[in-house]
This record gives C-alpha cells, structure tokens and sequence, in this order.
C-alpha cells in the first residue's frame, strides 16, 4: 500500500522550514500532499493563495513525490478523500507541541485511519514562522534567506 501523507497547513508563507519538512518527509512517505488550508481563525491572507501554491510547485517542480493543491474542509476528511493515512507536521519547540497534539487528538477522534506523524524541526530553521516572515516583509525587510522560492 502506498504511503501517502498529507502535510496540511496555510502556508502563509511557505518557508524553508516547512520545505525542509517535506524533504525529510520524502524520506517516510512515497507520496507528500501539501495541503493549503484556509484558516478559519485568520480572516485574511497575507500572500494570495493561488501565488503561494505556485511559489511551492516550483519549489518541488520534478519532484513526483510531491503534489500541491488548496482545500477547505476538515483535515482528517480531506485525508480520508485523498488516501493519505498520515499527517506529517513539524515541531519547533514545546509550545508548537502543546498546539499540534490538541489538533492530532481531533484528527484521529474525527479520522481513526490517520496517524500524525511529527518531525522537530532541524535547529537551523528553528527560528523560522511565517507570522515573523509576514511582518518583516510587511515593512519591506528581506526574507529571501527563509525561503526556498522567490517573491
């Protein structure tokens, strides 16, 4: 059986933390879906949706084991229609954990085939969220260092 997972998140921005995650990833799965999800809880975007999701296929362009695509529905039902049993997702620290164990309990409640699966995060992109990215690029600061695409 294939194994496929599905790193869901909404990627605003995707950073070279988060790509460093799915190269990682590759490594477990033969098959990573990035999944772009509208955030129920952020009532704006900062980077334009469709842009963020060319900015990631570039990223992985020639990279079969990687498909982009954008939903909006409950992770643990989107997994189930595209086949992924996993979720993989990435740890910067205890907070990050605190955060993703509360959401991995209601995935599994929600989806009892799908497993989380979580990678810490490699020390030099420790530092790395896409709320700080937004904000430096937001008053014109350059963030080409954290991030594995161009603006």
């Amino acid at each position: 059986m294939k194994r496929i997972a599905l790193f869901p998140g909404s990627f605003d921005p995707f950073t070279k933390g988060h790509e460093d995650i799915v190269l990682r990833g590759l490594k477990l799965f033969d098959e990573i879906i990035i999944a772009i999800g509208y955030n129920s809880g952020k009532s704006v975007r900062y980077f334009e949706i469709q842009k963020m999701k060319q900015y990631i296929e570039q990223t992985f362009a020639g990279n079969p084991g990687v498909r982009v695509e954008i939903f909006a529905e409950l992770t643990a039902e989107y997994a189930r229609k595209n086949g992924a049993r996993y979720l993989l997702r990435g740890l910067r620290n205890t907070t990050d954990f605190e955060y993703e164990n509360s959401i991995a309990q209601v995935n599994r409640f929600l989806n009892e085939e799908l497993e989380s699966v979580f990678l810490i995060t490699s020390p030099q992109f420790a530092a790395i969220s896409s709320s700080i990215i937004r904000e430096v690029h937001r008053y014109s600061g350059d963030v080409s260092d954290f991030l594995p695409y161009k603006l």
